[in-house]
C-alpha cells in the first residue's frame, strides 16, 4: 500500500493555508485542520504548493553522453526543480527518430523514477534535415511521442518542414521548430549589435530567428497544424507570433528561464558560460519577453537544460559549446523575472509552468489542478530565502549553470509524483 501524507498548511497557488491529503497516488482531500490515522505529516506552512512542473525542453544526453547527463542524473536533477515530467529532446547519439530509441529513452525515465520522461522524437532522419523520420512509428510505439524537434538545428527546408507539419496531424502531434536560419547564422558567437561589434564576436542576428518564425506560422495556417517555437529569444519574433495568433494560427511557444533574466551584456565578460543558443539578447528583448509570457502570447517557460562536460565550457569562447543547465533553477529564475516584478501571481506561474506545456506536450496525467481526485504530483515551494547559486551543490552531472554567485529567491522543499516524495525537505527520496 502506497504511504498516506498530509501536507499541513500550504498555499495552494498562493491562495489562503489549506491541508491537502494524499493517499494512493491521489489527492483525496482539501481543507483545513485535516486528520488522518496513519498518514505522515508534511509541514508547508509559509510554502506555495504548485502542481508537479512540466518541462517541454530539456536534454538528457542519453543514450551517447553520459558524460554529461544521464535519464537519471537529469531526472534527478529536475525533481529537485520540482518538475514531476520533463520532455527529453532528441538530439542524442544516436538520433531519437526512430521508435527504438525512443522507447529506450522512455524506459529508463521509468526504471529512474523521479519524474516521467516523455521522449520528443526528430522531425529529420539523423536531424539532417533532408528526409522525414519515423514520426508514425515514434508516435504508435511505447513512448507515445506526440512532440517532434530537430532541436538544435533548424528545419531549414520548407518542403520538409511543411510534409511534418501534414504528417502530424494524423496523430494530434506538435512540430516544435528551431528557429535560426542557417545561412544566415554562419559563424556566428552572441547576439548581433553593437556588443558583438565592440567585442569582436561575429553576429547573430535576430532576423535569423524571425524569419524561420514567420515562415513557419504561415505553413501551419496553411495546412492547419500545431507548430510549437522553441526558445524565443527576440521582441520581433513576440511580435510575430502575436500577429498569428490573432490570425487564429495553431501556434505555441517557450521562453527560457535565462532569457527572461540574462542580455548580451554578459558576454562582455568572455566567460563561455554565457554562450549558448539562440544567444543572450538585449535588455530590450527581455523586457518584451517578460510582458508576452505574462499577456500569455509566449505560452510557457521550458528550460532548455543544456548540460556540457566541463571542458566542453572553461574553453575559449569561440570553441565552448552552446548552452546552459536549468532545471535546478527555474523556478527561482522565474520568481525573481516576473513574480518579484508583478508580471505574474503564483496561479499565473503554475499555469505557464505546468498547465500550458502538459496540454501543448499531451501529458494527459500531469499538469492538472490541485484537487481532490486528481493525481497528486505536488510541489512545495518556500519564496522567502535568497540565496548564492553554488553548482557544486546542483543534483545534474554538469556544472554550466549562468548564475554562478547569483543570488536568487526561493527553494524546492518537496516534490511528489504521484503521491511519492521524490524531494522532501529538499532532499532526494
Amino acid at each position: 500500500m502506497n504511504k498516506s501524507y498530509i501536507i499541513k498548511g500550504a498555499r495552494i497557488l498562493g491562495g489562503e493555508p489549506a491541508d491537502i491529503l494524499v493517499r494512493d497516488g491521489q489527492i483525496e482531500r482539501i481543507g483545513t485542520g485535516l486528520d488522518e490515522a496513519g498518514a505522515e505529516a508534511v509541514e508547508a506552512a509559509g510554502l506555495i504548493a504548485l502542481p508537479g512542473l512540466v518541462d517541454l525542453h530539456t536534454h538528457l544526453r542519453e543514450p551517447g553522453r553520459e558524460d554529461a547527463e544521464t535519464v537519471e542524473s537529469g531526472t534527478k536533477a529536475a525533481a529537485m526543480g520540482g518538475y514531476t515530467a520533463v520532455h527529453a529532446m532528441a538530439n542524442t547519439d544516436p538520433v531519437a527518430d526512430t521508435a527504438g530509441v525512443v522507447e529506450q529513452v522512455w524506459r529508463l525515465g521509468r526504471e529512474a523514477g523521479y519524474c516521467d520522461v516523455q521522449p520528443v522524437g526528430a522531425v529529420t532522419r539523423g536531424i539532417r534535415g533532408e528526409q522525414l523520420a519515423e514520426l508514425g512509428a515514434m508516435a504508435d510505439s511505447a513512448a507515445g511521442v506526440r512532440v517532434f524537434s530537430d532541436d538544435g538545428h533548424c528545419v531549414s527546408d520548407a518542403v520538409i518542414m511543411r510534409r511534418a507539419l501534414e504528417y502530424v496531424k494524423a496523430f494530434d502531434g506538435v512540430v516544435a521548430q528551431h528557429a535560426q536560419e542557417p545561412r544566415l547564422t554562419e559563424g556566428a558567437q552572441m547576439n548581433e549589435g553593437e556588443i558583438s561589434a565592440r567585442l569582436g564576436l561575429g553576429g547573430w542576428p535576430a532576423v535569423a530567428e524571425e524569419a524561420i518564425i514567420a515562415r513557419d506560422v504561415l505553413l501551419a495556417q496553411h495546412v492547419d497544424s500545431r507548430l510549437h517555437v522553441c526558445h524565443v529569444s527576440t521582441a520581433g519574433s513576440v511580435e510575430i507570433i502575436r500577429w498569428a495568433k490573432s490570425k487564429g494560427c495553431r501556434v505555441t511557444a517557450e521562453v527560457t528561464p535565462h532569457h527572461l533574466l540574462l542580455n548580451d551584456a554578459c558576454a562582455e565578460t568572455y566567460d563561455p558560460i554565457y554562450k549558448v543558443n539562440p544567444p543572450l539578447r538585449t535588455a530590450d528583448d527581455v523586457t518584451a519577453l517578460r510582458h508576452a509570457l505574462a499577456d500569455g502570447t509566449i505560452d510557457c517557460v521550458a528550460t532548455d537544460h543544456a548540460p556540457h562536460p566541463v571542458e566542453a565550457k572553461e574553453t575559449e569562447w569561440a570553441v565552448a559549446a552552446m548552452g546552459m543547465i536549468g532545471l535546478e533553477t527555474a523556478l527561482p529564475v522565474v520568481q525573481e523575472a516576473m513574480v518579484e516584478t508583478g508580471l505574474l501571481d503564483w496561479a499565473g506561474v503554475a499555469d505557464r509552468m505546468a498547465f500550458r506545456p502538459a496540454r501543448i506536450g499531451r501529458l494527459s496525467g500531469q499538469g492538472r489542478p490541485l484537487e481532490a481526485g486528481e493525481p497528486a504530483n505536488i510541489t512545495l515551494y518556500d519564496p522567502a530565502p535568497r540565496r548564492p547559486v553554488n553548482p557544486l551543490g546542483m543534483t545534474s552531472k554538469s556544472r554550466n549553470t549562468p548564475y554562478v554567485g547569483l543570488e536568487l529567491p526561493g527553494r524546492i522543499v518537496a516534490t511528489f509524483l504521484r503521491g511519492r516524495p521524490t524531494v522532501l525537505e529538499g532532499k532526494l527520496q
